[in-house]
This record gives C-alpha cells, structure tokens and sequence, in this order.
C-alpha cells in the first residue's frame, strides 16, 4: 500500500489527538455488574443450545470445511518454509512493515500528525468512524490487522501451487480476516466500547436476548436476521404485480400476469427465475420490480414461481425440471394465447436450465421458443467464480451423501455459502449491529428477499453440481438429456445476454466464455455491480450505466475495453431489442384467457412456504 502524502497544514507537529471516549458518561457500576451477571447467565443458556444436538444439522460440513481450509493453508505454508530463502523473504516482508507501523504509532503518541501506513479502504464502513482515526492505539489494532492480512494475501498469490489450492486459500483467508477483524470486537472496537460504557453494558444484554431469539428461529442453528422482515407482505408491498397463477403442478406454479396496456406484443415473454431463492427478486417492489416494467412495455407474461421442495421431490431431475416446467408451459401458453412462438428469459442457473432445454429442443427442431435472454447465465463452468471453492468430488460426495438422508439441501446451506461470498457485508456487521450493538436489523427488501431461502431437490442439484461445475459437460457438447447429447451450437435463435461487471457467482468473463458457444447472433451486454444489483437496475431510477460491443472477440477484455458506455439501465437496451425481435401487436390478453379458470391470485401459494 502506498503511503499517503500529507497536506502542507499537516507537515508541522499536531496537538495530541483527542481521548477516544471524550463525553462519556459516568460509568453505573452498579448497573454494569448487573448486566454482566445476565449477559453470562444467558449465555451460557445460548451456548448449551448450540452444543445440543439437532436432527437437521450436519456436523460434518463444519468439518470438512476446517480440514479443506487447514489443506489449503498447508500447501501454501509448505512452499514458502520449504526454501530458507523465501522464508526469510516472507519473515522481513512482515517485520518491515510491522516495523513502520510501531514507528508510526510511537511519532503519533509523542504528539506528530502522520500519515497511517495503510490507510482504510474506501467504502469500509467498518472504520468510518473517527474514533478510529484519533486514537494511535485503536489506529495501530486496524493497521496490524490490515497488514497481517495484506501479508497473507501477497503470500497466497505468489505461491507456485495449483489454482484450486490458491483459490480456497483465499476464499478462507477472507473468513478469518472478515472474523477476526478488530471492528467485530467490544475491547478492541472503540465505537463499541463507548457504547457498551455509555449504556452500562445495556447494548450486550440486548445483543444477547436477539441472539437467543435467533438461534431459536433457525431450530438450534443460529440464523442471522439480515432485515426486519415483519413490514413486507408478498402480495401487498412485494412481489406484488397483479396477475393470476394459472396451472400448478408437483414443481412449480405459473403465473400470468394482469395487462397494463390495451395493445400487447403478440409474440408472449416466459420468465424462468432460478430456483436457487425464490423468483421475486425479479418482482421486488413496485418500483424494482422487472416483472412489472415488462407488463409495462406491452408484453404478456408468463412467469414460473418454483416448489420449495421436501423429500417428495427428492428424484425430481434436471430432465423433470425441464419437462415440467418449460416444455408444460410452453403448451399452456399456446393454449391460452394461441401463439406457438414465444421470448423467453432466464436468470442465473434459470438461464442454465434454459440454455440445455433450447439445444435439447434444437435436436428436435422445436421451434417455439423464437427469442431467448439470458442473465448472468453460465453455460461455460471452466471459470465459474467464487463457488469453484465448493467444488471437488470430495466435497459434492459429502453433500450428495448428506442430500441422500432427506431428499433436498436445506435452504440455510446455500443462503450460508453465498453470505460467505461477502463475509463483512452479509455476516460480521450484523453480528456486530445486532450482537453487540443490540438493535434490531431495518428493513431492507433484498435481504428480506436474500434470507428467504430455498430447498432443493436432491437429484437436480446434484446433476447440476457434477455436469455444470465439476466436469463443465455443457460447454463440451457432452451433457445428456434423456441419454442424448446437447450442443449449444444448435441453439441458433437470437440471444440477450447480460452479465454484470463485479459478479463473483456468475463472472462476466465466464458468461461471455458460454456465449461465445451458441451457434446464432448474440447480443453482449455488461451492467454495472453484481450478479443482483446489476440485473435489479430499475429504468426509472437507475443506479449503474452499462456497456454494449459488437460481435463477441476472442477476449472478454478486448470486448470491454472496446464497448461503448451507456448512462441509465440496460433494462431500455432489453426494451428496446424485445420490441425488434417480433413488433406486431395485438389486443391485451386477460390471464388464463376463455381457456384456464385461474386458481388464485399472483404470487400464489409455492413461493410462500418457508425453507
């Protein structure tokens, strides 16, 4: 890290910096003793409910993730203490800059302003505060924690050791500095500390009640509240674009949703969400809400809300995700519409699921699907992003083992893998606000959507996991349906597809890699942010721009460094390319039509059962 260069203003000698806690209230002795006694009685309660053992909790996975990240760690301690030079290396890479820091400590407590050696990343709110900033010995505890980090990261990437191994390396690097950060801790936290003085420990007791009710929410495992989800009602202020649920079957409802235009295009839009959560992402809120901007613009859709499943849906395939769901609907909507084309869209492993049924139905010469949009969609697994972590035969032998005994993962598996993606935003600092701080989440209607988990059948996650991930089947034109193999190549309809510039699930460089592999014209574009924020870039207020190129190159840099940035959301460029694809436009339809007898309101009954 480069060091900072000091203002003309700051050159001279300062004053001594200001006491941490300069207005801090009396200390109630009294009341913190009192606090203290329920605090380690609770805890203690809290504690042996944890230590009890739960029918649905795996003690296995907690195990294997330890001995991966000790493996991991292992292989990369072994090459820099097997040669004496790069030890030595390592050794004085650490001592200078923990050199540099004391140096730097000792000029600030004698009085000097002086630059810190790594000053804070930008955006880190885990240190905005200016406690952190006046006190040298508060500074120092953030300092040696960076360094002792950024030591760890140069060492980890500069071994000469097989990519998985860097890869898990860093994946539990990021756990253990995200863990063990000082701002996670009340001694070493000043914020935290003034807090829990000021309010006589308070905060703790408070921290501890919320704890407890969390723990007893996830049956014995602790289930972190992310929002307060009490002020969201699907239905009413989520997922709450009107339209009917028209047919259900074992594996998913489909609903059609309700005009808001005399004239639709004639050509129908079927949306196929992932089932890993739940489909509202794409229906948030009213002003977020994608479903609802494609109603807007004059098309009639159709969208398939997923079964949460259990045990009866444990033999419940990819083929049966295919068959049940896109192949049913398609006939559904030639029902009710009369159209034998229709657009369709898939997002995130819903654009997978999509992409093998189109080169399934290009063998066929199945035509019906006439346009298709996929959203940060991987057909291409060679470079799948974080969760590649995840991915060796060990470790999906050890889930399919663990599938086998109910018939499905458990919903809080996967909402923990991918919260592990961001430890600081999606664990520690709710660990802290609500564990320390003692508050209660806001309300906030991604995370409420992002904690509402999902199962999944045990025989479509496996299949997924080995031929997607594990071997990449697709891209190879070696994945089979019904015993058939699948080739992209003959998918040869006009293609959308987006991916977001800092996706870590579904790299843009990944996606542009699957792309390139379809055998028609692709139209590439690239949002800003991520895998959701990215795609959920309403076109009314939108938040990041995005990039649009020609033809697919060789390169996803080339392509980027050469496309043309566009202000506002790439919800226009879809808009406006859906218009291309068929124009002609007929009356609006009524959900079901004169065919199907609606069997309840949008967003029905599956999407409502909790994991």
């Amino acid at each position: 890290m480069s060091e900072a260069v000091l203002p003309p203003e700051l050159a001279k000698p300062a004053a001594a910096p200001e006491p941490v806690v300069p207005d801090a209230p009396k200390l109630d002795f009294t009341r913190l003793s009192q606090n203290l006694a329920v605090l380690i009685e609770q805890g203690g309660r809290v504690l042996s409910t944890l230590l009890q053992p739960q029918p649905d909790r795996s003690a296995g996975s907690f195990s294997e993730s330890v001995a991966d990240a000790v493996q991991a760690f292992g292989r990369i301690a072994e090459y820099w203490l097997s040669d004496p030079t790069r030890a030595l290396e390592a050794r004085t890479s650490l001592s200078e800059h923990f050199l540099s820091l004391w140096a730097q400590t000792l000029r600030r407590l004698s009085g000097e302003a002086v630059a810190p050696i790594v000053p804070v990343e930008p955006g880190d709110k885990r240190f905005a505060a200016p406690q952190w900033h006046q006190s040298p010995l508060f500074d120092f505890l953030r300092q040696a924690h960076a360094i002792a980090t950024h030591w760890v990261e140069d060492l980890v990437s500069r071994t000469e050791t097989d990519p998985m191994t860097k890869l898990k390396a860093e994946f539990y690097l990021r756990q253990l500095s995200s863990a063990l950060s000082p701002a996670n801790f009340v001694a070493t936290n000043p914020e935290l500390l003034q807090e829990t003085l000021a309010s006589s420990g308070d905060n703790l007791v408070r921290g501890i009640a919320n704890l407890s009710a969390d723990i007893q929410a996830g049956n014995g495992a602790l289930r972190i509240r992310q929002s307060d989800s009490s002020k969201f009602v699907l239905g009413v202020n989520m997922a709450a674009t009107p339209g009917k649920v028209i047919i259900r079957n074992d594996l998913m409802e489909l609903i059609q949703y309700t005009p808001t235009t005399e004239k639709v295009f004639k050509r129908p839009l079927l949306i196929v969400p992932p089932w890993i959560n739940k489909y509202y992402i794409l229906d948030l809120n009213p002003d977020k809400s994608f479903v609802r901007y494609a109603v807007e613009q004059g098309h009639t859709v159709f969208l398939i809300s997923w079964v949460n499943p259990d045990a009866r849906h444990r033999d419940k395939d990819f083929e049966a995700y295919i068959d049940e769901s896109i192949m049913t609907v398609l006939d559904v909507i030639a029902e009710v519409t009369g159209e034998t084309e229709v657009n369709a869209l898939g997002y995130c492993v819903g654009g997978t699921l999509l992409a093998i049924a189109l080169a399934s139905m290009a063998r066929k010469n199945d035509r019906r699907i006439a346009s298709a949009t996929f959203l940060t969609t991987q057909t291409d697994f060679a470079d799948a992003g974080d969760l590649r972590v995840f991915i060796d035969e060990a470790q999906i032998s050890a889930l399919e083992e663990s599938m086998a005994e109910k018939g499905y993962l458990e919903g809080a598996k996967m909402a923990n893998v991918f919260n592990m993606l961001r430890p600081n935003d999606l664990i520690w600092s709710f660990v802290v606000n609500n564990y320390i701080r003692g508050q209660s989440p806001m309300p906030f209607d991604l995370l409420t959507w992002n904690s509402d988990a999902t199962r999944m059948t045990a025989a479509c996650h496996s299949f997924y996991l080995r031929n997607c991930y594990l071997e990449n089947k697709l891209s190879r034109g070696r994945l089979k349906i019904r015993g058939v193999p699948v080739n992209l190549r003959d998918i040869k309809i006009p293609v959308y597809s987006l991916a977001t510039r800092e996706d870590h699930i579904a790299p843009a460089s990944s996606v542009f890699a699957g792309m390139k592999l379809f055998g028609g014209d692709v139209r590439f574009v690239v949002a800003g942010s991520g895998h959701i924020a990215g795609v959920i870039n309403p076109a009314r207020k939108p938040k990041y721009q995005y990039w649009t190129g020609g033809p697919l190159t060789a390169d996803y840099d080339d392509w980027l460094q050469a496309a043309k940035e566009h202000p506002g959301s790439w919800w226009l460029d879809w808009a406006a390319w859906m218009a291309a694809q068929a124009p002609e436009k007929v009356a609006a339809r009524e959900p079901g039509g004169d065919k199907l007898m609606p069997l309840c309101d949008a967003p029905g009954t599956y999407v409502r059962v909790k994991a």
